[in-house]
């Protein structure tokens, strides 16, 4: 590979955004993200319509990126894409958009994993430090909840994971039996600045081993709601704050046992995080709290990189692309694309 500047198109279209960024190497010149607004009224991501919406906006995303950049189609050196994991009919538009770019272009195309993606986000140039590998990364969000032992960039092994809900999942159903609107986790985070975290208690799962779990925590939830209700029609009105401050700890407790876990099982002191909850400013608070008892270094991405973007796609693509890990034109989505 020559020394020659390395510029990469990314494209994402995993779930309900569609993102296009353009990397200089490993520098975001720039980083376009279309959201679909159309699924809050579902309270939740509808498939059918994510697609349609992917169709519509992927070309005037890609444009407004290649302008924004400042450089030129002619100027990419590969397009990367997620590959998955995701919606397959999400996958589908950016997968064959990527791949009928790069024949009309003459440029490699390189598949990504979207989880690895999330995680490696953290080595996008900001100017600040880098992790040493290799550490525990931990990818929170609506659709996963994953615990990774990194050794290298493209050396991840899954070392646990949730069995049931994701911990994005957790924090967007209880806010839904609340009343808040999708998604709920923003919203839960910011009620809870003012509520007392310990007014009310709920169970803590107790998984063996690595993996973790939140539908018990929602089951519990949801009883605590319907006996208190009985009791009380405004109670949710009357302690709002309250019960999203409690159960917001109750779900960041739960991840931090299991993050302490695993890290101490593996001997790991950098923690790597990834995913839309990492941008939850109760999670950052509690994890600088551990570092200082742990002895941890924590890494999270800049909060424009934490949800769905194309910008971490790009810097895989940038990774692979400098190691020559290039994929063919027969690349097809894959809804369910693991680490190995």
């Amino acid at each position: 590979m020559s020394n020659k500047d390395i510029y990469i198109l990314g494209i994402e279209s995993s779930c309900d955004d569609t993102s296009a960024a353009v990397l200089k190497n490993d520098s975001v010149l720039s980083n376009i993200i279309a959201n679909q607004s159309i699924h809050k009224k579902y309270g939740g991501v509808v498939p059918e319509l994510a697609s349609r919406a992917h169709l519509s906006n992927i070309i005037p995303v890609v444009e407004s990126a290649i302008i924004e950049s400042g450089i030129s189609l002619n100027d990419i050196s590969a397009i990367a894409f997620t590959r998955g994991p995701g919606l397959m009919g999400s996958l589908i538009v950016g997968t064959e958009f990527a791949k009928s770019l790069g024949v009309s272009l003459g440029v490699p195309v390189i598949e990504v994993n979207h989880m690895q993606a999330h995680i490696l986000s953290n080595f996008i140039d900001n100017g600040k430090e880098k992790p040493d590998f290799p550490f525990l990364g931990v990818t929170i969000s609506g659709g996963h909840t994953q615990f990774i032992l990194v050794e290298d960039y493209f050396k991840m092994y899954l070392i646990g994971e949730t069995l049931d809900d994701a911990i994005g999942e957790a924090f967007d159903k209880c806010g839904k039996k609340i009343g808040l609107g999708y998604p709920a986790g923003p919203e839960i985070d910011k009620l809870s600045k003012i509520g007392d975290e310990h007014k009310f208690n709920f169970p803590l799962p107790k998984v063996e081993g690595g993996n973790i779990s939140y539908s018990g925590t929602k089951t519990a939830f949801i009883n605590f709601l319907h006996k208190n209700i009985n009791n009380n029609k405004n109670f949710i009105d009357e302690n709002l704050h309250d019960i999203c401050a409690s159960i917001q700890k109750n779900l960041i407790d739960n991840l931090l046992n299991k993050v302490k876990f695993l890290a101490k099982a593996n001997n790991l002191n950098s923690i790597i995080l990834g995913g839309g909850v990492s941008a939850n400013g109760y999670l950052k608070n509690r994890l600088d709290n551990e570092s200082v008892k742990n002895n941890w270094k924590i890494f999270i991405p800049e909060l424009q990189y934490t949800s769905d973007n194309a910008a971490m796609i790009g810097i895989v693509g940038y990774l692979k692309y400098s190691k020559s890990k290039i994929s063919d034109l027969k690349s097809t989505p894959k809804p369910r694309y693991s680490f190995l």
